[in-house]
């Protein structure tokens, strides 16, 4: 199978050039400005951007055990519509991917039923070293450790078992770092006040900067004593940012960083109309953070650009702060957020690629992805930035239903996907079959 995409504005690698691309079964083989070669399809995308196709390195799409509120299928179908082609999954599934067995199991139910590549995190606990030391680097992605509280017995707060993973695994080692001692003791203020009914617009107030910080900083700390390989997921405050550095370029960092789209978007004073809705751990945080986190974006301290994609039913998103799930469905529209802040001169084009798309495939290491290059897989995506559509509740592909960003206009538009060669996604329309594959990483 041939497919040429023709007269394409290609981002890659730090420039915007007009040249067409060949496509041969799963493979990008050509890449020139005019190519005359034979197609099976020919795609002209005259007016259009071609990008590599995004990388999500921190999604949640709750299956096993969690499928009333999204599925594999579900949620990656959502994320190829939103330019998403490949995910990392994280392990808070139930039960918790914390053994070799129930990890495999996820990505049996993905080959089966995934529209994007996929990848899924080995969960950490108190007690569960021997798994994690069992996973094969070559097809997992990396370890996922909670140090806030989260879904099942995930909470990985013993000191001497931290250092232990550590110390032992060569792994990637991925954090959520929020202090849970200052958690639960702001949260007992405020509950002594309100009850179980505490407004949403304290969320940023329990979930404080100080817990951010301290449970960051302590991590840091560690991997720096360890040597140990540590990512640090979504990072919620301009404070945090001080702890990461930009004078190494990234395939040698050993300690990086990530921010998601709402952090960069929402602030405390959005809790006023999207109330729980945006209730995120860690919270959505104040304009301070939300302006230092993009600076540190901007000047390479945060290396990756992702976005916790947490569905629950908007059931769920209505009950008392205190027993409201925390999350919101982001992938079918991270790309779009960040065109658009590209459109308000807020970032460059070519750096929205980097962040999205280059390095998570550099951070993780993850094979002949992440770039539009001959030889690698053609995972691609074409926008067109002249296109006005609304978020609405008739274009959500989530299978909870709704989204934080109803209502929305972007001045941007998904029109075509690709994954592994295969157009996946055309204005709208999805093909029949599912082509994601396993991710692979390359090791050292």
């Amino acid at each position: 199978m041939k497919t040429l995409i023709k007269n394409a504005k290609i981002v890659n690698e730090g420039l915007i050039f007009s040249a067409d691309v060949l496509i041969e079964n799963d493979i990008i083989t050509k890449i020139l400005p005019h190519i005359e070669d034979a197609a099976d399809q020919t795609i002209d995308a005259a007016g259009k951007y071609l990008l590599p196709g995004i990388i999500d390195d921190q999604v949640h799409f709750r299956e096993p055990g969690l499928t009333w509120k999204g599925t594999i299928e579900s949620e990656s179908k959502a994320a190829i519509a939103g330019g998403v082609t490949s995910f990392i999954d994280q392990p808070n599934t139930v039960p918790n991917a914390v053994t070799q067995e129930l990890l495999q199991e996820k990505y049996t139910i993905a080959a089966e039923k995934s529209y994007s590549n996929y990848g899924f995190m080995m969960g950490g606990t108190n007690d569960n070293l021997e798994e994690i030391l069992k996973t094969n680097p070559k097809n997992v992605p990396g370890i996922k450790l909670f140090l806030g509280s989260s879904t099942g017995n995930m909470l990985v707060d013993n000191p001497e078992t931290l250092e232990n993973i550590f110390s032992k695994t060569k792994m990637l080692i991925a954090v959520h770092c929020e202090d849970e001692d200052t958690i639960r003791k702001n949260t007992e203020e405020y509950k002594a006040q309100y009850g179980d009914d505490i407004p949403v617009k304290y969320h940023y107030l329990i979930r404080s900067e100080a817990a951010c910080y301290q449970s960051s900083s302590k991590a840091i700390e560690l991997a720096k004593k360890t040597g140990a390989r540590l990512h640090v997921f979504h990072l919620s405050t301009a404070k945090e940012t001080a702890l990461f550095s930009n004078d190494i370029p990234l395939q040698d960092k050993k300690i990086t960083a990530e921010v998601c789209v709402h952090h960069l978007t929402f602030t405390n004073e959005d809790y006023e109309t999207k109330g729980t809705l945006i209730k995120w751990n860690p919270a959505v945080k104040t304009q301070k953070d939300k302006d230092g986190l993009w600076e540190a974006l901007l000047d390479d301290r945060i290396d990756v650009i992702a976005t916790d994609h947490a569905p629950h039913t908007w059931e769920e998103k209505q009950h008392v702060y205190t027993q409201c799930p925390s999350g919101a469905p982001l992938v079918q529209h991270s790309l779009n957020v960040m065109l658009q802040n590209y459109q308000n001169g807020k970032i460059s084009l070519e750096k929205v690629v980097e962040k999205m798309c280059h390095n998570p495939a550099i951070l993780f290491r993850i094979e002949k992805r992440g770039f539009i290059r001959e030889g690698y897989k053609a995972d691609l995506v074409l926008v067109d930035l002249n296109q006005d559509w609304t978020v609405e509740k008739d274009n959500l592909l989530y299978q909870c239903g709704w989204s934080p960003l109803e209502g929305t206009l972007f001045n941007n538009c998904i029109t075509h996907t690709f994954v592994n060669g295969h157009l996946v996604f055309e204005n709208g329309n999805f093909a029949q079959e599912k082509f994601g594959e396993r991710l692979l990483y390359t090791t050292f």
